[in-house]
């Protein structure tokens, strides 16, 4: 919508996360919890208890990246073709399931944020830029990163898009944050045309908007759903689409209220059950109780469950095994994988990484993972993690 009136946007996100990290020492980054970081108070005690006997932990493999700039996305095409895209235009690739990396920064984005990407080969990735105005681009490559089309630059003077989630590579959702009420919600269905369906979308409470935290604070499943979760208002919300968002409905959770916080992070797999991260991002050296919550129908309702076993809030979440895809007419219900094994979910953020076996009844700690924002699977044993100053990790089960 050319010619708005510049409009104040969301408390920003990013400028938040960036606020928080600044305020957490370097010892959140690389020691765990140290000191200065609050201690587990009594009431956090069940996020210790020791795991089911059967749960064995993942194998850890920090991989050089290349790059010491921040990573705040990562997605897993599969076992061997993984993608991840952060600060300043930098988008990196391997295509031998980690051993090595190579490096792209897109031309003329150098100085932009890609705090999400969304991958479907070794060849084909989009990316999306969280900076504002004319800044709020989605750029395209057909040929594995070596060149990229600049798909959609925004006509409006403040907007920031925070990320986006695809049904498949020619159709997609982005959400940005409420300005003065409204949403310029973007969709596709072509491969490459992104129009502005705001007008289909909820009006916007204030100061809400969404945290471009992990490129997962939108989700899609099939060839019709998705769901995002907001924050920074409130009455922070999962707002849900059963048609391709042409409709919407809203959803409250049990978490947020304050201008920097709410949920960062959601998930789903199968119709009907799904997880949520989230919580404050200015208190990155607390624990929090309210950072995980749970949906058994289709993400109407959420119940909070077992908090992440570190301090602040949860940025990016994944299941170990499909987490989107399939029939949306399809009922899947199952709480099992394949091999038997409850549903293993991984949960991260700044002050730390951790893993259940059980969709977050119990967790447990992954040592010495701090910095890591965002997290995705190839399949139930295989996944890659990144995060601050160029981490990346894979995580085999």
């Amino acid at each position: 919508m050319p010619g708005r009136e510049a409009r104040k946007p969301f408390e920003r996100s990013c400028a938040l996360v960036k606020l928080a990290v600044a305020a957490v020492s370097m010892s959140v980054l690389t020691a765990g919890c140290g000191q200065g970081t609050d201690a587990p108070r009594e009431g956090l005690a069940a996020r210790r208890d020791p795991l089911p006997g059967s749960a064995v932990s993942p194998t850890l493999t920090p991989q050089v990246s290349g790059t010491t700039r921040r990573l705040d996305s990562v997605s897993v095409v599969n076992e061997n073709v993984v993608w991840a895209s952060g600060r300043n235009g930098t988008v990196v690739r391997t295509l031998d399931g980690g051993e090595t990396w190579e490096v792209h920064v897109i031309p003329g984005a150098e100085t932009l944020a890609f705090r999400d990407i969304e991958a479907f080969s070794k060849d084909v990735a989009f990316v999306l830029s969280n900076n504002g105005g004319p800044n709020a681009r989605i750029y395209k490559t057909e040929d594995g990163g070596e060149t990229w089309t600049l798909e959609f630059q925004s006509p409006i003077v403040i907007s920031f898009y925070d990320c986006f989630a695809f049904w498949d590579q020619h159709q997609a959702i982005a959400v940005p944050d409420g300005e003065e009420g409204h949403f310029d919600v973007l969709r596709m269905t072509d491969g490459h045309t992104w129009e502005n369906i705001g007008d289909l979308f909820p009006p916007a409470q204030a100061g809400e908007g969404f945290f471009p935290a992990s490129g997962t604070c939108i989700t899609t499943r099939g060839g019709r759903l998705a769901w995002a979760v907001s924050g920074g208002a409130a009455h922070p919300r999962v707002i849900a689409t059963t048609d391709r968002g042409d409709t919407w409905t809203s959803y409250g959770i049990p978490m947020g209220g304050t201008a920097s916080s709410g949920g960062l992070s959601i998930a789903f797999r199968d119709n009907h059950h799904g997880i949520l991260g989230g919580g404050e991002v200015a208190a990155l050296g607390e624990f929090q109780d309210n950072n995980f919550a749970r949906s058994s129908d289709g993400g109407k309702t959420w119940q909070l469950a077992t908090a992440a076993p570190f301090p602040g809030p949860i940025y990016g979440l994944g299941y170990a095994k499909h987490s989107g895809g399939g029939s949306e007419g399809s009922d899947e219900v199952d709480d099992e994988d394949g091999e038997g094994h409850l549903v293993r979910i991984v949960a991260t953020g700044v002050g730390g990484t951790a893993w259940s076996p059980d969709e977050g009844d119990t967790w447990e700690s992954l040592p010495g993972l701090t910095g890591l924002l965002s997290v995705s699977f190839a399949n139930p044993h295989t996944g890659w993690m990144v995060g601050i100053a160029g981490q990346i990790v894979r995580i085999d089960f």
